[in-house]
């Protein structure tokens, strides 16, 4: 059963046409420019989403113009629960009317020993039972940062190992293991994608070749790679463009870093407290990390950070690592609602049943419109990839012909025929003779990722930034705030709260389908695939 803040009344099927004062209208832009001169040239999603929001409760959010809008940003998955939930506003006024201090350092008080009760409480097995954990600066960043001192404090080694597409933070020691880092301590390894696989396979034949690569730097000794002080890792690539990292390639990573005693940090700040369809991301494969990074969500929509790690790496000395601002009581109130309350009414199993439904009818919509190249994700953390699609026919015929000629699958591809691409996915993958296939990633559950093919299936399309933002422009026009991110800023996001309804979800993604149609239909030929469209309402634009 859904679970739900929405209160009586509160419109669910997405904002409404409100009427626009023009006194309204003009004090929001009025804040916009202002915000335009006097903040930073950094600023990042106050450019694609001009908008103020004044009012927020679960999915909803209310601009300064009286223009309502469905927020599947949630603050970059910071929102477990939605904006204004009311476990989270008790709790946190709970604290304020008791008069118990807000910032205390480092020093213990009922409210963290609460927080830490219910956090170990949710730990992955065999982690939980030896346990520490370190509060860090409020961002997930800095608990990056502590991670890195901690498994180079415990081994005595220096480099990390990390992902290409990684992200991590934006402070100094985060970027070198991000995939946008250049002056590294770091050395890269091939995350696996089906879309766009480094080794031109996808699929577990393409995992299982990432998985060598690791092992194959790790045990050459001309690799120019040394023994690393810890492997870093996100069970969902999420700002690298939604990718999830296969189960069995999960495995792996843990038992080559167990072998060869390299702690393994698995980066939690997006995925964790039940986004992906389990309460840690890393429960999908079984496998327990030696460390944590945890943020977002667990703050419970307020700046929290911490490191959990197994109790033989704390070998810090007094000190080692601190922060100000790491004895937030209102946000370990808040996180502790959170955590609790999406334990308690089975927010988790929630989120991989309609999440699941949410990507199989983004897929179908993918089969309509070829500016989707692919669309993933696990759990309520998905994405559309979007790519070129001017000229789409042609270049597919030119394809087909070439592999025909070539009498061989493409490289790079998925093959240009059934046959071929059965070949390069593995034995079952690809169902029936040249014509609409879905090839599945190495998820038998069938949740993790599907690159769509048809007949004669050319390599992956350019990644398209421009259509991406422009999904984006038509998404808010129609009253839905999504984010973007990948590779190229090509991948369409969907964050929403774990409490999103039935009803919410269909009005996000009939306003998703309808935006993808404006731009397909925008940008010209190519965009359409010739079929009709099934099972999509008209999306009500916001006003």
């Amino acid at each position: 059963m859904a679970v739900t803040d929405t209160a009586p009344g509160e419109a669910t099927a997405g904002p409404t046409a409100v009427a626009q004062p023009s006194q309204a209208r003009a004090a929001q832009e009025g804040i916009l420019r202002r915000q335009s001169a006097r903040e930073s040239a950094a600023r990042t999603y106050a450019r694609a989403l001009p908008i103020v929001p004044v009012r927020a409760r679960g999915l909803t959010i209310e601009g300064a113009d009286g223009r309502r809008y469905l927020d599947c940003l949630s603050g970059a998955g910071t929102l477990a629960l939605g904006h204004n939930h009311p476990v989270v506003l008790e709790a946190i006024r709970k604290v304020l009317d008791s008069g118990a201090p807000l910032q205390v350092l480092d020093l213990a008080t009922p409210v963290k020993d609460a927080f830490v009760t219910e956090l170990f409480r949710t730990l992955p097995p065999g982690l939980a039972d030896r346990a520490r954990v370190q509060f860090c600066g409020p961002a997930g960043t800095d608990a990056v940062e502590a991670a890195f001192k901690l498994v180079r404090a415990a081994t005595g080694r220096n480099d990390v190992l990390a992902f290409a597409g990684a992200y991590h933070g934006m402070t100094s020691g985060a970027r070198e293991a991000s995939g946008h880092a250049s002056d590294v301590r770091v050395a890269r390894l091939p995350y696996p994608q089906d879309y766009r696989c480094p080794f031109g396979v996808g699929g577990p034949h393409g995992a299982e070749l990432a998985a060598r690569w690791t092992q194959s730097v790790l045990d050459d000794p001309k690799s120019g790679v040394p023994l690393p002080a810890g492997m870093i890792l996100e069970p969902v690539q999420g700002e690298g463009g939604v990718l999830p990292a296969p189960d069995e390639w999960m495995r792996r990573m843990r038992r080559i870093t167990a072998d060869r005693s390299i702690p393994l940090i698995a980066d939690e700040v997006q995925t964790g407290v039940g986004r992906t369809g389990a309460f840690w991301a890393v429960e999908h494969s079984g496998i327990t990390p030696d460390v944590m990074v945890l943020s977002k969500a667990i703050g419970g929509s307020l700046p929290l950070a911490v490191v959990v790690y197994r109790d033989d790496l704390d070998v810090w000395q007094p000190g080692a690592h601190a922060g100000t601002f790491r004895g937030n009581q209102l946000a370990m109130a808040a996180g502790t609602a959170t955590m609790a309350y999406v334990r308690e009414n089975g927010l988790t199993t929630r989120a991989a049943s309609l999440g699941a439904r949410m990507l199989e009818q983004l897929r179908s919509l993918a089969r309509e419109f070829a500016v989707i190249g692919e669309v993933r994700g696990r759990g309520l953390l998905i994405g559309v990839e979007m790519v070129e699609a001017e000229g789409d026919a042609v270049r597919e015929a030119e394809s087909a012909a070439d592999g025909e000629t070539k009498g061989e699958g493409r490289v790079g591809g998925f093959g240009d025929t059934a046959a071929g691409a059965a070949a390069c996915t593995g034995p079952g993958e690809v169902d029936g003779p040249p014509g609409l296939s879905e090839t599945v990633g190495m998820d038998s559950a069938g949740d993790v990722s599907t690159a769509l093919m048809t007949g004669a299936a050319p390599s992956p399309r350019p990644a398209s930034p421009a259509l991406a933002a422009a999904v984006q422009r038509e998404c808010l026009r129609r009253g839905l705030i999504v984010e973007l991110g990948g590779r190229h800023a090509s991948v369409v996001r969907l964050l929403p709260p774990l409490t999103i309804t039935d009803e919410q979800a269909t009005a996000v993604l009939d306003r998703l389908a309808d935006a993808v149609a404006e731009v397909a239909r925008v940008h010209g030929r190519g965009g359409v695939r010739p079929q009709r469209r099934r099972g999509w309402g008209s999306g009500q634009e916001a006003g």
